[in-house]
């Protein structure tokens, strides 16, 4: 026995990378990477045929990714940084008072706590 997994797909000798399962309940078929053992109502996907996989009528295809990959930044994440950047660089605008914030009346008052969450009330109310 070839110790490679292969696609599960009939006339298909490729090595597998993905693991599809259908959960029936839900109507759902969820593709994910390969799984640790082959398990018998699972199957082993190529690459060419996970790309390819479409579901029957009525049911929902769940791709879950591999975490093991590295994810790469997009522009709205670098974007983001930049602004986050340029942000902490600008000078904080200095009150009459010679402080960074103004007056502190303007924070909201906390009015009661629970655990990790508290209630705020505006200081105009």
């Amino acid at each position: 026995m070839s110790p490679v997994r292969r696609c599960s797909r009939t006339a298909c000798g490729r090595p597998a990378v993905a693991t599809l399962t259908y959960v029936y309940a839900d109507s759902t078929a969820v593709l994910g990477p390969l799984a640790t053992y082959a398990e018998p109502h699972c199957y082993d996907l190529c690459a060419e045929h996970s790309e390819r996989l479409t579901a029957p009528r009525g049911w929902e295809v769940v791709r879950l990714s591999d975490g093991s990959a590295p994810a790469h930044p997009s522009g709205d994440d670098l974007e983001a940084l930049a602004n986050a950047v340029r942000e902490a660089a600008r000078p904080q605008d200095r009150g009459p008072d010679g402080g960074g914030r103004g007056p502190r009346s303007a924070d909201p008052v906390e009015v009661a706590r629970r655990g990790h969450l508290r209630v705020l009330r505006s200081p105009d109310s």
